[in-house]
């Protein structure tokens, strides 16, 4: 059997392709999902924090099969702060909903409080963000229109960070056009009154059989559990259960996520996991509910996650996942790509031909992609890959630099630069996480052509090999790096140029086929005889 790498959505699909599909059925970082269906159609998205464009839109018509359709937030707000990096902060935990024929996404930002946009088609056109409640730490934002009343609803958490306060959920009467809260709120689920239980968020608002539900996670990322709580009254009281954990199985923390019911009326619960610098990957549970509906979700297998399970009833697609690979035609990026910022005018620049051409913007952070905004990034896949670049480098200032980065809170990348005496070298750098600024992984080596392919193999547990090749075949570069996420984004791969401080236009870089390609795993080895 081969080990080589393979490409295309089949080699990144969930879809086993005989009627069952694998858990996570979105292998990289799509934080916090959240999930509505329209239709024969079911949409999702995620937090994005502090990247733009943000709010991810994805689309599938079996909820396993997932494609990138776009963004709904093209810049985030207020602009100033979002002109450097602040990569855990921005849009947290959205929820996404579909009323009064429009596409609804609220969310919260820690730092100023709740916002929503709404657009009549996924792919928009949609508004700017609109200020629903400002203040600190009001996070996990989900607004609930109850069609039998006329009455809206908007349930939300809390950043004990901005805020002091956590383990509790607030609930308010809301206008329905969603525009703003009719009341100060009040606390309708305490999770300090509760015994065992702690970081309370995360909630989901639905309503169903005559009850209030509120979906939401506790006790941390990477240890918690998925709660349901129900009441007759928005206000309640609420009475809870546990409805997933991790139980016996290999997925620590299953939780936050939204609960998607199909046009042949199965349920389904899409939740993340958290994966170290894989960031939190997404997961499929199938939904029951004991009583024959008129009581509790039971999700995954008895409460606990499913590894590999029946696909959901409905008519057969083909293999996807959302893109990773660009041939930059016409100097355009795809849509699987997000700076690091709000973008800067002439960062990229379209031309003739395929290829990204990135302006060598001029900076005094050089020595620290970390605070460079003018990084173009998609989400480094949970399974391990391959991943190719060529770079050309066609900036003539001294100090001039472009790569390729595996970017986290620490950091590491390969590529070009402009020497002093103008002849361009192969240089390899990292940072650690308490770093200050880089240093060399490799020693610096000769680039006659100022041109290189890029590679950097991603095996298990994000531990990744770069190498390189300036025309004299592929060659290793420097220690194996592991890459780490931030506290609440993972780790992300990137594409750069910069120059030094100085004055005039210092010159482009040239990114061509970027391509991440899967490396299928080896055989068990047979029994001995």
């Amino acid at each position: 059997m081969s080990t080589s790498p393979t490409s295309g959505a089949a080699a990144f699909s969930a879809d086993l392709g005989d009627g069952t599909y694998r858990n996570p059925v979105l292998d990289a970082d799509w934080s916090d999902p959240d999930v509505v269906r329209v239709g024969e159609d079911f949409y999702l998205t995620a937090s994005s924090f502090g990247r733009a464009p943000g709010l991810p839109l994805l689309h599938s018509r079996d909820l396993v099969n997932w494609t990138l359709v776009g963004h709904a937030l093209q810049r985030l707000e207020p602009a100033a702060e979002f002109r450097v990096p602040r990569h855990d902060c921005g849009v947290w935990a959205p929820s996404l909903r579909h009323h009064d024929d429009r596409f609804w996404i609220f969310w919260g930002d820690p730092d100023h409080g709740i916002f929503q946009i709404n657009a009549p088609e996924i792919r928009g056109p949609w508004t700017r963000p609109h200020m629903v409640k400002a203040g600190k730490g009001l996070i996990d934002a989900c607004p609930l229109w109850d069609e039998d009343t006329g009455e809206a609803y908007l349930v939300h958490a809390w950043a004990r960070s901005r805020s002091g306060i956590k383990n509790r959920l607030t609930g308010h009467r809301m206008r329905p056009d969603g525009t703003g809260l009719l009341d100060e709120g009040q606390v309708i689920v305490d999770g300090d009154r509760i015994p065992g239980w702690f970081t309370l968020e995360g909630p989901k608002l639905y309503r169903h059989d005559g009850w209030f539900w509120i979906l939401a996670p506790a006790g941390g990322v990477e240890t918690g559990w998925q709660g349901a709580f129900r009441a007759r009254s928005f206000f309640g009281p609420y009475e809870e259960r546990i409805v997933l954990e991790q139980g016996d199985t290999d997925v620590n923390g299953p939780h936050q996520g939204g609960w998607v019911r199909t046009a042949a009326g199965e349920d389904w619960f899409v939740h993340f996991q958290q994966r170290g610098a894989h960031g939190r990957v997404v997961h499929l549970q199938p939904v029951r509910w004991d009583g024959g509906g008129g009581g509790w979700p039971v999700m995954g297998d008895e409460g606990t996650p499913v590894a590999v399970h029946r696909k959901p009833a409905l008519p057969p697609q083909p293999p996807a996942a959302p893109a990773t690979d660009d041939d930059f035609p016409g100097g355009r990026y795809g849509r699987q790509w997000q700076w690091t910022a709000n973008p800067g005018d002439g960062w990229a620049t379209q031309h003739s031909t395929d290829g990204l051409r990135l302006t060598c913007v001029r900076t005094a952070d050089a020595d620290d992609p970390r605070k460079l905004p003018n990084v173009l990034t998609q989400r480094l896949p949970g399974i391990p890959v391959t991943v190719d670049v060529e770079l050309r480098l066609d900036s003539a200032e001294p100090g001039a630099k472009a790569g390729l980065v595996v970017l986290g809170d620490a950091f590491c990348w390969i590529g070009l630069e402009r020497g002093e005496d103008g002849t361009v070298r192969l240089v390899h750098r990292f940072g650690e996480s308490v770093a200050e600024r880089e240093r060399d992984a490799a020693p610096a080596r000769p680039a006659p052509e100022g041109r290189v392919l890029l590679r950097i193999e991603s095996g298990a547990g994000a531990r990744c090999r770069f190498s390189y090749d300036t025309g004299d075949g592929p060659q290793p570069s420097g220690q194996v790096f592991a890459a780490t996420p931030w506290r609440w984004v993972g780790a992300l791969l990137g594409l750069f140029a910069t120059a030094p401080t100085g004055g005039g236009h210092a010159g482009s870089a040239t990114f061509t086929r970027f391509r991440v390609t899967a490396v299928p795993k080896l055989p068990p080895a047979p029994p001995p005889t």
